[in-house]
């Protein structure tokens, strides 16, 4: 199933330059293979990882791109972590999947991670 990218948001024009490329894909992947649509979906639709993010006691790192079709998930779950020992990175420009291996731009913060797990761990 090839999905027609004209008339799609651009955060599914950006999975599939990941999911569908070398930079991404793999042959057992549920993203690059149609697998979510197959048997992955139930799953997800049954957890709820964000439902209680004021219980957690941990330190806590988001870190999001700008541009991210998510981004305002992060930034929700942040306003309801209660601890001082959490933080939120914004990546100017980044978009979802440019973190997922820095993208032409090298948009992973790494400098931000490592300080905030010298600081936390």
């Amino acid at each position: 199933m090839n999905i027609q990218l004209d008339d799609q948001p651009d955060y599914v024009k950006q999975y599939s330059a990941y999911y569908k490329t070398k930079r991404g894909y793999h042959k057992r992947s549920v993203n690059s293979n149609e697998g979510w649509v197959l048997q992955s979906m139930p799953g997800w639709m049954n957890i709820k990882i964000l439902v209680h993010p004021e219980d957690l006691k941990n330190a806590v790192l988001i870190v999001h791109g700008e541009k991210a079709h998510s981004r305002y998930m992060g930034e929700d779950t942040f306003k309801k972590l209660k601890g001082d020992n959490k933080e939120l990175v914004i990546v100017p420009n980044a978009t979802h999947t440019d973190l997922y291996d820095g993208g032409d731009h090298d948009y992973i913060p790494f400098d931000k991670i490592d300080n905030f797990f010298k600081k936390n761990l």
